[in-house]
């Protein structure tokens, strides 16, 4: 499903062969030796229709049987080792293309997974997961289509027309002609058709897509569907889709059935021609009765071609609507790069500046405004606010997952736009409020702060973030696979799970977006123990709606409407009069707000 908040480039054929040719560029010689291997397949198989014209020819003109037998012999032979050869390129050829073609997928999937995993945060909030899965899919399975045709249908077709025409030419150049006139008229209008239908195969694979997309999003929520028990109405929001899907895939293959209807008449119609005109020619003796057969036999062979360039032409642009979305997303610019002198981060103390920092999504709507902050090195911060006072977006800025609408921010006199990405999220750890998990070993997940990580390592981070509490219970322990997303685990136990990831990884600025959210009180006291060992040393940023976890910190910044309000200590914010803070802090001490 396309995204409406997302403006794609447009698309043209030549787009979508360009990034086929940069798949297959490192195994392109066995590209060439496919082809070559079919284009003498097909000779030989035009070429054995001209010994069964001999046979008969043989066998009508009589005389002695054991000399006719003689040369029937012969020719039996001949048309067996040129199948022979055609045997053996077959064997070369498949042999060839089972290299070419897996490698090239193997390689086009790797293209397309990581151009897009260097999108931004934003790319990924605006599409389905499921649509992004399956244009990769598509996109190989559409080279393969494409390969498949041009190598098996495509060559083939005009390979065998040429060669058919100048071989009846010889026999007789009239009969020659009306297979040419034939061939050709029955092509462009294959071809014409293709293109006239296309914008619906267009429309097809958009559907599916968004079918697909839907139903993804449905399975992701499926428990949120039994809960609210909307079954029926997610059912029927299914089946407007499908339906959609089915009423648009119906009218292209009437299209098609109709059109083929057409194609099949026109078939009979020039084979009853020609077998017409062939037999006042041999009854004026211009031709044999083998012609006859090699007529016969050219006219099968065309006919099948001819007849299957229909469904060749519609895969051809069948493959271009199905890579089409991929290549959009190819060719989409990302938002957030690297400049091309990005240089590598360096913190030695994690002093944090926000100089004139204002951030607004789609110019339209404004989310922080003229932010002017200093965070000392090792200051411990808390970010407090009203739900949508911008403090989420302030992390993902100090992330580069936003770009600022204007300001900047620097990291120890470096602003961030100038260095690399890498270099910058290496020198930070974020727990985030929801951790989400790969499908994976916990001890991967752990891991995955520090991937060259020893065993040992991670057993530690986990046991400081009190994993081992509830690893005890697990039955391969820190081999346990967590599940899609980490569903086999607890909130609580996913968080912590974020936690040891950020003690592993031991960066020198920490990003804490509610890391206890999901704790109760008794976890919450052992976690905080080993968040305010985490934080020694560390520049840390901690986002928190429950204030009783902040009091500690060194300063708290009050963020309202984008922009800030109050700073100060705990002590120094409840003494205040009129705090925004003071006023937060009655509401959750009477229990209002948790």
């Amino acid at each position: 499903m396309r995204s409406k908040n997302i403006i794609y480039p447009e698309v043209k054929l030549a787009d979508v062969a360009r990034s086929f040719w940069r798949g297959m560029r490192p195994f392109k010689i066995w590209f060439f030796v496919v082809v070559i291997a079919i284009i003498l397949v097909d000779v030989v198989n035009i070429v054995i229709p001209i010994y069964y014209k001999q046979f008969f020819d043989v066998i009508s003109a009589g005389g002695d049987k054991n000399t006719v037998a003689e040369s029937l012999f012969k020719i039996i032979v001949l048309i067996g080792i040129l199948n022979g050869v055609i045997w053996l390129l077959f064997r070369f050829l498949t042999y060839a293309n089972n290299i070419f073609q897996p490698n090239t997928i193997a390689r086009l999937k790797q293209q397309c997974f990581d151009y897009m995993m260097n999108h931004s945060y934003d790319f990924f909030s605006n599409n389905f997961t499921g649509s992004l899965v399956q244009r990769i899919n598509r996109f190989a399975r559409a080279f393969e289509r494409l390969a498949d045709r041009l190598t098996f249908d495509v060559i083939p077709l005009f390979v065998q027309v040429i060669s058919v025409i100048i071989v009846v030419w010889f026999v007789h150049p009239a009969i020659a002609v009306a297979i040419l006139i034939w061939a050709l008229f029955l092509l462009t209008l294959n071809v014409s058709f293709s293109i006239w239908k296309f914008k619906y195969d267009v429309r097809v694979a958009e559907i599916d897509s968004k079918t697909t997309g839907v139903l993804a999003d449905t399975i992701t929520n499926h428990n949120t569907i039994q809960l609210f028990s909307n079954l029926s109405g997610e059912s029927r929001h299914f089946k407007e889709v499908t339906v959609e899907q089915a009423r648009a895939t119906r009218f292209v293959w009437d299209l098609t059935a109709i059109f083929e209807a057409c194609q099949g008449a026109a078939i009979f119609f020039i084979e009853f021609l020609l077998f017409y005109f062939a037999i006042k020619y041999w009854r004026d003796g211009l031709v044999t009765v083998g012609v006859f057969v090699l007529i016969q036999a050219y006219i099968i062979v065309l006919s099948r071609r001819i007849w299957d360039s229909t469904r060749v032409v519609r895969d051809v642009f069948q493959s271009y609507a199905d890579a089409k979305e991929m290549v959009e997303i190819l060719l989409l610019p990302h938002s957030i790069k690297d400049s091309q002198i990005a240089k590598t981060l360096t913190v030695n103390r994690g002093e944090i500046v926000l100089k004139d920092l204002s951030f607004s999504f789609n110019k339209t709507r404004d989310v922080l405004t003229n932010i002017n902050l200093t965070i000392r090195p090792g200051e411990k911060i808390a970010l407090v606010g009203p739900s949508g006072a911008g403090k989420t977006t302030f992390v993902r800025l100090l992330l580069r997952l936003y770009v600022p609408t204007s300001g900047f921010i620097s990291i120890d006199g470096q602003n961030i736009a100038d260095v690399s990405q890498e270099s910058l999220r290496n020198n930070i750890s974020l727990v985030p409020q929801d951790p989400i998990l790969f499908h994976r070993t916990l001890a991967a997940n752990i891991g995955y702060g520090k991937r060259e990580a020893s065993r040992e390592e991670i057993t530690r981070a986990g046991k400081l973030a009190h994993c081992d509490e509830f690893v005890s219970n697990l039955p391969g322990g820190y081999e346990t696979y967590v599940g899609e997303r980490g569903i086999k685990l607890s909130g609580g136990e996913r968080q912590r799970v974020a936690i040891a990831r950020a003690i592993l990884k031991n960066a020198p600025i920490l990003v804490l977006d509610e890391a206890t959210s999901s704790l109760d009180s008794h976890s919450e006291s052992l976690i905080q123990d080993a968040l305010n060992t985490l934080m020694e040393g560390r520049t840390a940023i901690v986002i928190a709606h429950r204030l009783s976890t902040i009091q500690k910190m060194d300063r708290i910044i009050v963020i309202e409407n984008g922009g800030i309000v109050e700073e100060g200590s705990h002590e120094v914010l409840l003494r205040k009069e009129n705090s925004l803070y003071k006023k937060l802090w009655s509401l959750q001490a009477g229990g209002f707000l948790g």
